[in-house]
């Protein structure tokens, strides 16, 4: 018997109930059935994740070696960090760790160290992209899933996967494949730390975040940035943790992201100046400039080195178009990214409608606040920054694009059969489809058919999705259910036919140079044919010579992004029979990369990226020179900097740049030499 408020209740037990035991916490899942599924889930769950996952890598590692070394400004560095540990630390350009890149090196680690296990080649150099890209894949689903089930991991996985700028750079040597790898894990991380029971594992998620992005910040710098409000804004609204704990979690992640950068920082302006090379970018030789400046502010406000220099013309005109609310969706960056943005930014306006009445800790609105402000800011960003901007960068925009996409439009779906969210769901697929047709139209001659499928496909699920459900009742009992696989159906097809065939198409062409493009060509973007850097043919680049560094190139005149050198074989040998600390030496990276490439030496690069870095002085190449530490000076066109910019290098030297200084000093005091095309003089035998 048992008293509640007077009342007497008899509860009755039967003989033959079992007697129920404690509930237990279930145990964590460890990392392979995270990867494929959970006990409980559908059984169309794991096999699903394998097959996304098998997809994925088979279409970022398929002919992956067909792009060379892709861009040989990293894969220079990379070759570098091969053979000599100290270029590997400090990103440097060439083994005797002249000057850096003008990034932090932290990409270049990862591939450095693939680099010195299995050889240096295209395929170690580019594989590790490719399988970063795999695990992106992989961890954007597993962060999508936690609040929104199953079904939206995988589409978010997915979308992720078949975005073209997203194929293009993980199949590439840029930075951009660990930096979003980074920024999606850092996500996850926070997801982890807002569902966190205890207090020690919220922290300690936190600080893993705050890490990753640290992480982040050594791969890309500032952009690492850009997903900090998102994130922190989260683990504020949506964890159910004291005010005051949440606090304390944020100031643990700020610290470990604080403590996860300025240890590199501070080795680099610690260390001595003549003791390490010169930091690539920089005006005053330390890395907290590069920070600051060409590569930090400079990017966002324009200046030195960015918009009116390499970037390609003042205001943010150059490669990446002119700044605005709609770059997003013009020549250079539209068919890379924008197939699904029009939807995306409906699905998180009427996402956040939904929820509006939700507890301040609902995942639902957490996950719209997640991913919808990493869209927001990354890209209102990219849409007003005034330095230089190439439409690549716009790989860091799509996890928080389709997740936006995938949370909101999930939530529209299931109030389906209203009037409100049955017309948003048709607009929104037939605005998709619209937008689609659009992007197909700037590339004419790219399967003219796909359009008229994308419209029509857009059009029919369109009109279904606003047919009230009586209506489908009328025409027949399962009306309504049969024809949703046509639904479906018609709204992939509109949404992700043109980004598909664009992903394909991107996967199976070689892409090469500084300034690439995911896609066909449409003939707008600044240089560059379909694959191909800015200058020279379509899908130019040093290709890499058979039997790796050091082996002689069979090809004749190579070259590829812009400013290169070409190296014939004769010049090929004749650097590899140096025995200096650099074979040679030449105005700009761009030039220095192919030379060492194709010759596996060390090439100091003057001036670095582009030609303007104040490294060396005319002093201190006199000096090495006369040293004995440099035996070639080659010459390239346009000394002085200036040649490319292609990645967004400084302005030219003009007059007055160190490149121009030390041409004009080595023509004057040596005798020039044609080898295999090009002009070339010997630093050890000074003209009479």
């Amino acid at each position: 018997m048992t008293v509640h408020d007077g009342l007497t209740t008899e509860l009755r037990v039967s003989p033959r109930a079992p007697t129920r035991r404690p509930a237990r916490h279930a145990a964590p899942p460890r990392w392979p059935a995270l990867l494929t599924g959970r006990p409980g889930d559908p059984r169309w769950v794991r096999p699903s994740v394998i097959a996304l996952l098998a997809a994925t890598a088979v279409l970022y590692l398929w002919d992956l070696g067909a792009s060379g070394f892709a861009n040989t400004y990293y894969a220079a560095a990379v070759q570098a960090g091969t053979q000599s540990w100290k270029a590997w630390l400090f990103g440097s350009m060439d083994s005797s760790s002249f000057i850096t890149v003008d990034k932090p090196p932290a990409s270049l680690w990862v591939m450095g160290l693939s680099g010195q296990i299995f050889g240096f080649s295209s395929w170690s150099l580019l594989a590790p992209q490719a399988l970063m890209g795999v695990a992106a894949v992989g961890l954007l689903h597993l962060t999508v899933r936690r609040w929104s089930g199953p079904g939206a991991g995988l589409l978010a996985g997915a979308a992720l996967a078949l975005t073209p700028v997203a194929v293009l750079m993980f199949r590439f040597d840029n930075p951009d494949a660990l930096l979003v790898l980074c920024l999606v894990a850092a996500a996850y991380a926070v997801v982890r730390a807002v569902d966190a029971v205890s207090a020690r594992a919220g922290t300690w998620w936190t600080v893993t975040a705050g890490a990753l992005i640290g992480l982040g910040f050594l791969t890309k710098m500032m952009q690492a940035f850009l997903v900090l409000p998102a994130l922190a804004a989260v683990l504020l609204l949506a964890s159910a943790a004291p005010l005051r704990r949440r606090l304390v979690q944020l100031g643990a992640g700020a610290a470990a992201l604080v403590a996860s950068v300025g240890w590199y920082v501070l080795l680099v302006d610690l260390w001595p100046t003549d003791a390490r090379p010169y930091v690539g970018g920089s005006t005053d030789n330390t890395l907290l400039d590069l920070v600051l400046g060409y590569n930090g502010l400079g990017r966002i406000l324009g200046g030195e080195g960015n918009g009116g220099g390499g970037g390609g013309g003042g205001g943010g005109t150059g490669f990446g178009g002119a700044t605005g609310i709609g770059r997003m969706f013009n020549d250079s960056f539209g068919g890379q990214i924008s197939w699904l943005l029009p939807a995306a930014l409906v699905a998180l306006v009427a996402g956040l409608w939904l929820t509006r009445r939700a507890p301040r800790t609902d995942r639902t609105r957490a996950a719209l606040v997640l991913w919808g402000g990493w869209l927001l800011v990354t890209g209102l960003v990219f849409s007003f920054m005034s330095g230089t901007i190439h439409a690549y960068y716009a790989v860091a925009l799509a996890p928080g694009l389709v997740g936006t996409l995938v949370v909101g439009g999930r939530e529209v779906w299931r109030r389906r059969g209203h009037l409100a969210a049955d017309l948003t769901l048709g607009l929104t697929v037939a605005l998709t489809a619209g937008w689609s047709v659009v992007l197909l139209r700037r590339t004419p001659e790219f399967l003219p058919w796909l359009r008229w499928v994308v419209a029509i496909a857009g059009i029919v699920a369109a009109v279904a999705l606003v047919i009230p459900a009586s209506a489908w009742r009328r025409i027949g009992r399962d009306a309504g259910r049969r024809v949703l696989p046509v639904v479906v159906l018609g709204a992939l097809l509109a949404g992700a036919g043109g980004a598909t065939a664009y992903a394909v198409q991107t996967a199976a062409t070689a892409h090469q140079g500084s300034i690439v493009s995911a896609g066909p060509s449409s003939g707008s973007e600044t240089g560059g044919g379909p694959g191909g850097g800015q200058g020279g043919p379509p899908g130019g680049g040093l290709a890499p010579p058979s039997g790796g560094p050091g082996a002689q190139s069979t090809q004749g005149a190579q070259g590829g992004g812009p400013g290169e050198a070409t190296t014939s074989s004769e010049l090929t040998a004749l650097l590899t029979a140096s025995d200096t600390r650099w074979s040679a030496a030449t105005v700009s990276a761009q030039g220095a990369a192919g030379l060492e490439l194709a010759s596996g030496t060390a090439v100091m690069a003057i001036g670095g990226f582009s030609g303007s870095d104040a490294a060396p002085s005319l002093g201190q190449f006199q000096a090495s020179v006369a040293a004995g530490d440099i035996h070639w000076f080659v010459a390239s066109g346009g000394q002085g900097g200036g040649q490319g910019g292609g990645q967004g290098g400084g302005p030219g030297g003009g007059e007055d740049g160190v490149g121009t200084q030390i041409s004009e000093w080595v023509a004057a005091h040596y005798t020039a030499t044609t080898v295999g095309g090009t002009t070339v003089y010997d630093l050890t035998a000074p003209a009479s």
